[in-house]
């Protein structure tokens, strides 16, 4: 189990004005790479640092090459400051080569509730007969971050890694952070990835890698663990894309995405 905080394994130290130092952790990893949402959550972590807006409201990631982990820069440059909202560029680079390069829309969430949202899926799902995801893919892939978060599988989701896939690619469950650590706008932006890939329960394969993610914060989460609906929609010539919904304890949506990534099966 995990010794440390998503908030120590995401921090960041100012150098420079625009420049930050990182660390990226061993145990954030899938097959010894990092997660793609704890690298963009690590640049946003520099990206609202000392920033009037504090929150990050939007952010879009394009992944050109996995970092390893271990020391690393993060370069940030401020493209607009408005009274509402500001928008960021954010670079993660390694040894003198660009891994992620990311846009940000920052700004204050406000709280309240919402004034239409039909058109989200259903969120009265209970996760019942909780299974805790294996350390492993289905294709027996080793999978560090897993003895640092804490997902729990619905029991249909779960046989994917018992059974193989059932062909309807979605996977839903919970997932908590390290000791219980409550969730911020940032750590959503890893949430959204945090779950195993929703391909697996149509097809077994092994490192699903994200070319490109989008994510939308849309509230201060309560504490207690997130509620998450992981859904495939279209793999077609070596890429998959997929939508993420995350609601927290009180059933309050707080963070949707979506990423495409490559993959074979």
């Amino acid at each position: 189990m995990s010794t440390t905080t998503f908030a120590a394994v995401s921090a960041v130290k100012r150098r420079s004005p625009g420049g930050f130092d990182a660390d990226i952790s061993p145990q954030w990893t899938i097959g010894g790479k990092p997660n793609g949402g704890y690298l963009l959550a690590l640049i946003a972590r520099a990206a609202v640092a000392e920033r009037e807006h504090h929150d990050v409201l939007a952010a879009s990631a394009h992944y050109l090459r996995s970092p390893e982990p271990g020391p690393a820069e993060v370069e940030i440059e401020t493209l607009r400051t408005g009274r509402n909202a500001s928008q960021v560029r954010g670079r993660l680079t390694q040894d003198g080569k660009v891994a992620v390069e990311a846009l940000f829309t920052v700004g204050t969430l406000a709280e309240g509730e919402p004034y239409w949202q039909a058109g989200l899926p259903d969120p009265r799902f209970d996760v019942e007969s909780p299974v805790r995801v294996p350390g492993h893919t289905p294709s027996g892939l080793p999978v560090a971050i897993m003895d640092e978060i804490e997902i729990h599988l619905d029991a249909p989701s779960a046989r994917v890694f018992t059974e193989g896939p059932s062909g309807v690619g979605e996977l839903v469950g919970r997932l908590a952070l390290p000791g219980g650590e409550p969730f911020d706008p940032v750590s959503l932006l890893f949430a959204i990835d945090a779950f195993p890939p929703a391909t697996f329960d149509i097809a077994a394969s092994g490192w699903v890698p994200t070319l490109e993610l989008t994510a939308y914060v849309r509230a201060r989460p309560a504490p207690g663990p997130l509620r998450v609906l992981h859904r495939a929609h279209l793999i077609t010539d070596g890429r998959a894309d997929e939508s993420c919904h995350i609601w927290d304890s009180t059933g309050k949506l707080v963070a949707q995405g979506t990423q495409l990534a490559g993959i074979r099966v």
